[in-house]
């Protein structure tokens, strides 16, 4: 490590305040003004924001990139970046998508093959093969919502990959809720197919019976 990179460092964290407006940051997981800060901890915003700086020159907090959609001068947000899983979780799925999507040899039909899998290695809840789906993927944190022949998912937690890269991540979804399908078997078989993105923020599962074609 550099010496006045880990000067800086263990200096801002030598501060218990600099390491309470660290732990507040961290806790709510949403960006915070130096004044909603100063109201957490009860300090006057002039001194949050000096030690705001302090923690930004150690590379502890970042200047938050997203949009303030109120009028006049947009307003100073500030993030902790020692932990973002959720940022890290969706960077290496966009890195694995373009790594599989380069190699250029049946990757849709690779990745739906991951996607049965993936559903191999899932305890499937009771029920039937909506039920199946639909506690499955709300375990995942797809948010989905049963309507007629249709399963909504409101809330993937892939989008950004997915968009970037839907034979690779797009696929495998499709896989994994087919997987899940075949797992429950039926009199009356099911096919499942997947429409990504029929809104910004909607996909839809869709469940057809052979005996409706």
């Amino acid at each position: 490590m550099d010496t006045a990179v880990g000067t800086g460092y263990h200096a801002a964290l030598a501060s218990p305040v600099r390491r309470r407006l660290l732990a507040v940051l961290e806790a709510g997981g949403s960006p915070l003004t130096a004044a909603e800060l100063g109201a957490e901890v009860s300090l006057h915003v002039t001194t949050v924001r000096f030690h705001l700086e302090h923690l930004e020159q150690a590379g502890l907090v970042v200047r938050d990139a997203g949009r303030d959609r109120s009028r006049g001068r947009p307003k100073v947000r500030y993030r902790s970046s020692r932990s973002d899983p959720e940022a890290a979780r969706q960077d290496l799925v966009g890195v694995l998508a373009e790594a599989v999507t380069n190699l250029g040899q049946s990757v849709s039909e690779q990745a739906l093959l991951a996607g049965h899998r993936w559903a191999s290695r899932l305890d499937t809840p009771a029920g039937d093969i909506v039920t199946a789906i639909t506690a499955t993927f709300t375990r995942l944190g797809f948010a989905p919502e049963l309507a007629g022949d249709e399963i909504r998912l409101r809330s993937c937690p892939f989008r950004d990959a997915a968009r970037e890269h839907p034979a690779v991540v797009c696929q495998v979804h499709l896989g994994l809720a087919q997987g899940l399908a075949e797992q429950k078997g039926s009199k009356h078989p099911v096919r499942v197919g997947l429409r990504p993105f029929v809104e910004p923020e909607l996909c839809l599962i869709t469940l057809t019976r052979d005996d409706d074609l």
